[in-house]
Parts: structure tokens; C-alpha cells; sequence
């Protein structure tokens, strides 16, 4: 299976650009050198792109001084993108891209300034979740912002083999409001949602173990964020299970922390990761953009 291009990103006779990919001494990722996104990208540098995504799960596009134009268009070489429901955050002009951000003007919020407050993967809480995230820096604080990253292919692998075979049939209930509320109690400038805007990420059931569509690759698919409870078991139950593997999938061996450079465009595999924002002190300024791209229904 190959990502989808689309027609106006199609380019094969434009001429290769020489970049290396770097594996990170991490348990996953690695930095893209040398690329750059904006111009044209031929079939076969966009296939080697595609392939270190798959393999490393999380790519670090280096020094990316691009327009958000640039940064959707590469986006959609990935496939369809996400209209995340919070509205309030889309860029002017750019609803593909959700602003993160924690600065302030006039005294209203110009972006998400909590997003990734806890482990999770983008998207659960729908039918389709994503299936990969892209991150441009913009301003990033003199402290904090970090982003961790924990393997779910591997949390998958180093579960004992009575465990997996515990957890495989199993669902699970995913809900975009399960902290919501909790998280506007903390920051009260985040929205609160409309209606319409509830009706449009009502509750998904996914499997508790997914397959990855382009590898065959099993990973754990649960979330502390948006997982609610396991389908057909006891509160108790569910809820001593769930703890239980919300521990054991972000254990240190799992985990890359990136700590971002300016202008970083970072593209993570939804399908196979979690991620956390680490935070950032009040008094810094922190923004970056955020494409989402669609997935497929996981099985």
C-alpha cells in the first residue's frame, strides 16, 4: 500500500533533492536534512520520505522556513487532511491548520495553548483517526515545549504473550470529550463547545490492539486522553485494565523527547505512536502549526 498523491503534488520529473535521513540514537525517529518542502518533490525522493516514515514512526524535518501553503501541500501528499473541530484555533485563511500555541492578544488565546496535556494518539475518537500529524514551529520558548514520543509497536511487543492474548479481541470506547471538561476547568479560555460541534466527534469503539495498514505491525491503541472504557467488561475491570496499559505504553524504553529547533516540521505516525506535550512555563511564548492527515478505519 502506497500513501496517496494527489494530482497537483504529483511531480516525477522534478529533479532530486539531495538529503540524508538520520536515525536518532532513540527508540524511535530521525531528522530529514537537506529537503526542502516547499519546493518540488519527485516520486521517488517522496517514496524514500514514505518508507523512513514508516520505519522510524516519527520524521524531523530540519529548517523548514515555508508558508502554510507549502506546509498543507506537503501535507496532502499523505492523503486527505483533518478539519480539527475546534474552529476557533484555524490559521485565517487555513482551516487545515490547527494553531497550538499559548500567547495571548488582547487578552484571547490564539491558538490551543494545552494540546497534549496527555498521552494520545490524533483523532481516536473518530471512525477514521488520523493517520499522521505534521508540526511546524513557528516561536518556540527559551524553555520547555518539549514533545515526547512512545513506540506502540514496541509496548505491543513486550507485553507477556498471556497478555496479548488477553488484550487482542478486545474494544474500546474513545471519546474527545473525556477531559474535555476536566482541561477548561484548568484553562478556562478553552472553548466551550457548541452543539454541533459535540455531535461531530461523538464516541468511536476501536480495537485495543490495531494492525498497521501499510506495515502489518500490531500496536497498542489506547489512550490515558481519549480511552474510556473497554467494551463488554465490569467498570472495575475495564478500569484496572486500562490502568494498567497506560502504564506500560509510555515506559521510558518506548519514548523519544524531541526537542524542537526553529523552523522543525515534525510528522509523526498516529497508527503507531502516542504523544505528550511536556509543557511550557506561562511566561514563554510558544506556537506552531498543525496539519492532521486522514486515516483508515483500524482493524
Amino acid at each position: 500500500m502506497t500513501a496517496a498523491l494527489s494530482p497537483e503534488a504529483t511531480t516525477r520529473d522534478a529533479p532530486p533533492q539531495p538529503f540524508d535521513i538520520r536515525p536518532f540514537d532513540a527508540p524511535v525517529g530521525a531528522e530529514v536534512v537537506g529537503l526542502d518542502i516547499s519546493k518540488p518533490i519527485n516520486d521517488a525522493d517522496f517514496a524514500r520520505i514514505h518508507r523512513a516514515h514508516l520505519d522510524h514512526h516519527v520524521l524531523v524535518f530540519r529548517d523548514q522556513q515555508v508558508s502554510p501553503a507549502d506546509h498543507i501541500a506537503f501535507s496532502r501528499r499523505f492523503g486527505p487532511l483533518e478539519i480539527h473541530v475546534l474552529h476557533q484555533f484555524h490559521l485565517e485563511g487555513y482551516p487545515e491548520i490547527l494553531i497550538v500555541s499559548n500567547i495571548k492578544e488582547n487578552g484571547e488565546p490564539i491558538g490551543l495553548g494545552d494540546a497534549g496535556a496527555y498521552w494520545h494518539s490524533d483523532i481516536s475518537y473518530k471512525e477514521k483517526p488520523s493517520l499522521g500529524s505534521l508540526l511546524h514551529a513557528q516561536e518556540l520558548p527559551g524553555e520547555g515545549g518539549d514533545t515526547l514520543f512512545a513506540d506502540q509497536h514496541l509496548a505491543w511487543e513486550a507485553l507477556s504473550p498471556e497478555m496479548q492474548a488477553r488484550i487482542l479481541p478486545l474494544r474500546a470506547e474513545h471519546s474527545y470529550l473525556a477531559k474535555y471538561e476536566e482541561l477548561r476547568a484548568k484553562n478556562p479560555w478553552r472553548p466551550k463547545l457548541s452543539q454541533a460541534q459535540i455531535d461531530e466527534v461523538a464516541p468511536a469503539v476501536q480495537p485495543v490492539v490495531r494492525t498497521h495498514p501499510e506495515t502489518g505491525r500490531k500496536a497498542l491503541f489506547v489512550s490515558e486522553h481519549f480511552t474510556t472504557r473497554i467494551v463488554g467488561l465490569p467498570k472495575e475491570e475495564s478500569d484496572a485494565l486500562l490502568a494498567e496499559l497506560f502504564a506500560h505504553s509510555v515506559r521510558p524504553e518506548f519514548v523519544y523527547r524531541h526537542h524542537w529547533a526553529p523552523h522543525d516540521l515534525v510528522f509523526w505516525d498516529n497508527r503507531s505512536l502516542m504523544h505528550l506535550a511536556a509543557g511550557t512555563p506561562d511566561s514563554e511564548r510558544r506556537k506552531l502549526y498543525r496539519t492532521t492527515v486522514e486515516g483508515d478505519v483500524p482493524f
